[in-house]
């Protein structure tokens, strides 16, 4: 990095005089330099700002700066692996194939001023901390200002077989291939002489979040493949398998009821307080007690039982807990002032209940504003940042296309009335990133 110097002489005439940063010890060298007359110093190189991942958080950052910073205050780079951006929250509808894969993704270009922005693409591959550098699969990027916002991993707590064996509801690619794979099992059996019931098995581990709304939306998606390949429904099985003694923790007990004996009608069959042990080719091994097991045969297995952070962070040496940091209260990592960590990557303790707050987009969205805020903040010369406080307005579960439960503003709701609030907050979304046109051209109008 080079600064420059000017320098005011006898005749008030200006000079330009160029020396290396690394010249620069401390204010009475640089005064040494030009006769101890006071000189200022203006650094050449703009401050440069590397954000890392384009999901919720890293989005909101990026969109937000661009707004915040003028074109000579700071050099934003976006990095991320893919040109386009999805909506994590609705990968669960395009894995079981009730909503196509390309609504849930748009281009990166749509919402980034590129006159403002330098976008990357490019799989970040480590964070050299103390270097101040990006490393990526197509070269190193130095930074002065970092935003981690990678997003999650899919966690297998260590069970046998989940890697090679199941499907994650990672990303668009493992959306399109758990549709793909769900429609061949169909087509299969329709097409095989010997028929094979269990290959229409579908296994889902976990009754979390994503468990629950995957199940909804095949619940809807199963009987139009039947009416496809005139195939029984009775011959299908939706199996969900949950290591918690409840589906939902920690949502409202009546809401919970709801959605489950909703989930049930639609042919779902819960094994609750009952932990998935190993993942086979085509089956999973479940624990019915202490020391008795049970296999289930299945076409299909689907795991959504749990994320931690980006392997990323652990590389980088941060101190981290299962991949995510406990960040400051202005969003930066302990003992790094110029790193920023976001979204899924993030650890935040909710005081009143002493426990994590949940990964969820709309924190990584309202962490990405307050991001933005501080690291304009820093580049003005501020040294008091803002804090973070998580703003929940409510969360709605899916239980299908019309179908929901949800709390919002405090208010327990159910059926329709849910499910409208649930396309609400995902148009919500994208008009924060994108405005009215993005809502127009990706929104959600089947409202009943």
């Amino acid at each position: 990095m080079f600064h420059y110097l000017l320098k005011r002489e006898k005749d008030n005439g200006i000079r330009l005089y160029g020396i290396k940063k690394d010249d620069v010890e401390d204010s009475k060298s640089i005064q040494s330099k030009f006769n101890k007359k006071k000189v200022d110093v203006i650094q050449l190189r703009k401050p440069r700002i590397v954000v890392l991942g384009a999901g919720y958080g890293g989005l909101m950052t990026v969109t937000r700066l661009q707004k915040q910073l003028g074109t000579n205050e700071a050099e934003i780079i976006l990095i991320n692996k893919n040109d386009y951006h999805y909506e994590t929250t609705w990968l669960h509808e395009a894995s079981a194939g009730t909503l196509h894969h390309d609504r849930v993704r748009y281009d990166i270009k749509d919402v980034v001023n590129t006159s403002k922005v330098n976008f990357l693409q490019s799989t970040v591959e480590d964070i050299k901390v103390e270097e101040k550098k990006v490393i990526t699969a197509d070269g190193e990027v130095e930074f002065d200002y970092l935003v981690v916002a990678l997003g999650a991993e899919s966690e297998t707590f260590g069970i046998q077989g989940l890697h090679e064996h199941a499907f994650m509801i990672s990303n668009i690619n493992s959306a399109r291939q758990i549709r793909e794979h769900i429609e061949l099992q169909f087509a299969t059996y329709k097409n095989e002489e010997e028929k094979n019931d269990e290959r229409l098995t579908i296994v889902v581990g976990g009754a979390g979040f994503t468990g629950i709304e995957f199940l909804g939306e095949l619940g809807n998606r199963v009987p139009e493949l039947c009416h496809e390949y005139d195939i029984d429904r009775k011959k299908v099985r939706i199996v969900c398998v949950e290591a918690a003694p409840m589906i939902l923790p920690g949502f409202d007990p009546e809401l919970v009821k709801y959605a489950r004996a909703k989930l049930e009608k639609k042919g779902v069959e819960f094994h609750i307080g009952t932990p998935l042990k190993e993942a086979k080719a085509d089956s999973v091994i479940i624990s019915k007690g202490e020391d008795e097991v049970e296999e289930i045969k299945a076409g299909t297995i689907v795991w959504a039982a749990g994320v931690r952070g980006n392997s990323i962070i652990e590389r980088a040496g941060i101190e981290n807990m299962r991949a995510r940091v406990k960040i400051n209260k202005d969003l930066r990592a302990p003992g790094h002032d110029n790193i920023f960590i976001i979204g899924d990557c993030s650890l935040m303790i909710n005081e009143e209940t002493d426990r994590p707050y949940p990964p969820t987009a709309q924190i990584a969205m309202q962490q990405g504003e307050v991001c933005a805020r501080n690291i304009a903040a820093l580049l003005h010369g501020k040294e008091e940042l803002e804090s973070f406080t998580p703003d929940i307005k409510g969360t709605v579960c899916s239980l299908g296309e019309d179908d929901a439960i949800g709390v919002v503003y405090g208010k327990k709701i159910t059926g329709t009335k849910a499910s409208f609030m649930k396309k609400v907050v995902d148009n919500r979304a994208l008009y924060m990133v994108g405005g009215p046109s993005l809502v127009f051209k990706k929104g959600k109008f089947k409202f009943f």
